[in-house]
């Protein structure tokens, strides 16, 4: 598979998702489906939750296929 990574933005928040990573656990989308959804295109919807709760679940991937970043003003919140 080849190594991209895919970015989803939202308000200073960036989720990344490297799909050579992903292991299939399903911790992300079982977790916050309103989000992480396998069925939908594009899969990751930021608008499903707030971004301290995506962050709290992007943390749980135990692969690291799912990673984050935020601006300082997001992070400082």
């Amino acid at each position: 598979m080849e190594n991209i990574t895919k970015h989803y933005n939202k308000d200073g928040l960036t989720v990344n998702w490297q799909p050579h990573l992903c292991q299939h656990a399903t911790l992300c989308w079982k977790g916050l489906e309103a989000v992480f959804d396998p069925r939908r295109k594009p899969w990751i919807d930021m608008d499903g939750a707030e971004a301290a709760r995506i962050v709290e679940q992007v943390k749980a991937c135990p692969s690291g296929a799912l990673s984050y970043s935020m601006d300082e003003e997001v992070a400082k919140q």
